[in-house]
């Protein structure tokens, strides 16, 4: 994949067998099963790969597991987020030892920045990191945004290449775009996934979809239909996408209920586990009917990997 990252770059589900035990044969079924969707690379250990809830021994092996099963096939992104510098630092040299292409990072969350302290962060953990360093924007779960005051400065690092922003506030969004002139390598991505067809035609490069974990085809399609300005087959894509975040992602509220539905329907059709990190838990037998009843109605947008059901 050239720079600037182009295309749908899935937040890859963390496959586990105990609340912090990586399930290696879950983690290769979820791999194989994007890339045979089409997808342009992989991102581990974000929101959805539930990275800042998992042990730095557990992060280190989705790391390392996902580099020697990708084998260079993708670009491999991987979340170094952590509310220590050090141990950010500490995953970054891992990362590149492994492999990865580029190492993701949503900044301190515990001791929150001010606006002025953002960009001179991102600098620092730049000059302390040898892969180049894609920024996360996520302040529905850091508390922290990254607005256009703290993104110019980051403009200026060499080794700042991008970021993923799911504010989810296009106008923001907009003007993250208008500002990347004088930078042609530095990648815009989009974070949530309704609103992919429409960042990517204001100009973003591609988005980090966490529904692609179970429906690669269809954001790989909606990404293409975008670059291309078919708007017919855009609005159809996105009645599709609108319908898997209303019947998968609704047993809960929030991230919860986001994260409690995906996990589900993947072990549905039998890709990994529905194990969760703390403070979540699998959902019950009725709403797990619910979500397998659910997703017969869903399976027409694509074929998904499997008909067993792990649990």
């Amino acid at each position: 994949m050239s720079i600037p990252y182009k295309g749908i770059i899935p937040p890859l589900v963390t496959p586990l067998s105990d609340f912090d035990t990586l399930d290696v044969a879950g983690l290769e079924r979820m791999i194989e099963h994007v890339i045979d969707g089409g997808v342009h690379g992989i991102f581990v250990l974000g929101t959805t790969g539930e990275g800042p809830s998992l042990s730095q021994s557990t992060r280190q092996a989705v790391i390392r597991e996902s580099c020697r099963i990708i084998d260079g096939r993708l670009p491999v992104f991987a979340g170094i987020s952590d509310s220590s510098f050090a141990d950010s630092v500490r995953m970054a040299q891992l990362a590149a030892d492994c492999g990865a292409d580029v190492v993701v990072s949503a900044g301190q969350f515990y001791m929150p920045p001010n606006d002025d302290e953002i960009a001179p962060y991102f600098s620092k953990l730049a000059d302390a990191v040898s892969l180049p360093l894609l920024v996360y924007n996520i302040p529905i779960c850091t508390n922290v945004h990254f607005n256009e005051a703290a993104v110019r400065p980051m403009l200026e690092h060499a080794n700042i290449i991008g970021i993923k922003d799911s504010s989810g506030n296009m106008s923001h969004f907009n003007r993250l775009i208008r500002m990347i002139d004088k930078r042609p390598d530095f990648t815009v991505l989009m974070g949530p996934e309704d609103l992919t067809a429409q960042a990517v035609m204001m100009g973003a490069h591609g988005a980090v979809c966490g529904g692609s974990n179970l429906f690669p085809k269809l954001f790989v399609s909606i990404y293409e239909a975008a670059v291309c300005a078919d708007l017919a087959e855009v609005q159809r894509l996105e009645r599709e996408i609108l319908n898997l975040a209303d019947q998968i992602y609704t047993m809960g509220q929030g991230v919860s209920g986001y994260m409690r539905g995906l996990k589900c329907a993947l072990s549905c059709v039998g890709l990994c586990k529905d194990i969760l990190s703390p403070p979540y838990e699998p959902l019950g037998a009725d709403n797990r009917q619910t979500i397998a009843d659910r997703l017969a109605s869903l399976n027409g947008i694509e074929a998904v990997a499997g008909s067993n059901t792990i649990s």
